[in-house]
């Protein structure tokens, strides 16, 4: 979760406005935090509020294939949404359906990493 945080923060804010890529490399470092950062999503939710009795730890909790399920689903639409705010021009930010496509790969290679390793955990301790 850390490392994967730090490449997102090297990408944004290191190599993308400091230095210039030929345009193969410069699509896939505009869309690889998208990326990245969705396929952290499962593993941040477990690591932020697994064993926690928050009022918001019992909505992102992650203990079934269901729950995942519902978590990457809720974390779709609210990438959605983020991404749709960013055709609002006072946010200063570009939209991007390559954003949107690349949330969804993102997202659908976390749901299952995280759900062989989620299955794995259950069968262990049962």
């Amino acid at each position: 979760m850390i490392a994967g945080t730090l490449l997102i923060w090297m990408i944004k804010y290191g190599l993308r406005p400091n230095l210039l890529f030929p345009d193969p490399i410069s699509f896939f470092l505009g869309i690889a935090p998208n990326f990245l950062g969705s396929f952290l999503l499962p593993f941040g939710a477990c690591w932020f509020f697994g064993g926690r009795e928050w009022y918001l730890s019992r909505f992102f909790r992650i203990r079934n294939q269901g729950e995942l399920k519902q978590f990457c689903l809720l974390g779709f639409l609210l990438l959605l949404i983020n991404e749709y705010l960013q055709l609002i021009p006072v946010f200063g930010r570009t939209f991007d359906y390559f954003d949107i496509l690349f949330s969804i790969a993102g997202l659908g290679l976390g749901y299952r990493v995280f759900g062989r390793k989620l299955q794995q955990t259950y069968t262990l301790s049962a």
